[in-house]
């Protein structure tokens, strides 16, 4: 099922069941979500994501960065990042999320994803560090990119595209019931950061 539309409603739940997705649209305008983009590329501690699997370090192309209110350490893929402290551009664009989306987060994990051949493979973010049924807030920036969920007993399948600047909110049982990846592909060219606020529990 795909989901395209040009009149969005962002209280609109793009799925069928057992969870919450909201999709905002830009919430920046074009002008100020370029600044931020460009900002974002040059002023983040970008690093190569590391895996453990199989007992093997797999090092990806995606970098990733991790800030957050205090050194919060964030457990995923069998490897431990400790949060940064909050760059200003980040603090700003925290606040317009959590005004937008009505939530409030205490850290963000970035992805830069350098084209379209760079995803990111099925998966839920349930990972023990985060506030269970905890929302997420996804800020987008640069090119556009299809985002995939895939229910985990139906395998029901929805796809949305993710535009420049724009919000998307994962909330309630999302995680418990349903997959995302970000689907590779060879027609995109340019880079996409990706902001996800979230809240951890486990300090």
């Amino acid at each position: 099922m795909d989901l395209f539309s040009s009149q969005i409603d962002s209280n609109k739940n793009w799925l069928p069941c057992d969870g919450i997705v909201n999709y905002h649209g830009p919430i920046l305008d074009y002008d100020e979500a370029n600044a931020y983009y460009d900002n974002l590329l040059n002023t983040i501690a970008w690093k190569n994501d590391v895996a453990i699997i199989y007992g093997k370090r797999i090092e990806t192309k995606r970098k990733v960065a991790w800030y957050g209110d205090r050194p919060f350490e964030y457990t995923y893929s069998n490897t431990t990042k400790e949060a940064l402290p909050w760059t200003k551009d980040l603090l700003e664009l925290k606040r317009l999320v959590e005004k937008q989306s009505g939530e409030t987060y205490n850290s963000c994990l970035l992805n830069l994803y350098h084209s379209g051949e760079e995803g990111m493979a099925w998966h839920s973010d349930a990972e023990k560090d985060l506030k269970k049924d905890g929302a997420i807030g996804s800020l987008s920036f640069g090119a556009e990119r299809r985002f995939s969920f895939k229910h985990k007993k139906t395998k029901e399948k929805v796809n949305l595209l993710l535009e420049h600047g724009s919000l998307l909110v994962m909330k309630g049982t999302t995680q418990t019931h349903w997959l995302h990846r970000l689907p590779p592909t060879k027609v995109v060219h340019k880079p996409r950061v990706n902001l996800t606020f979230r809240t951890i529990e486990s300090f």
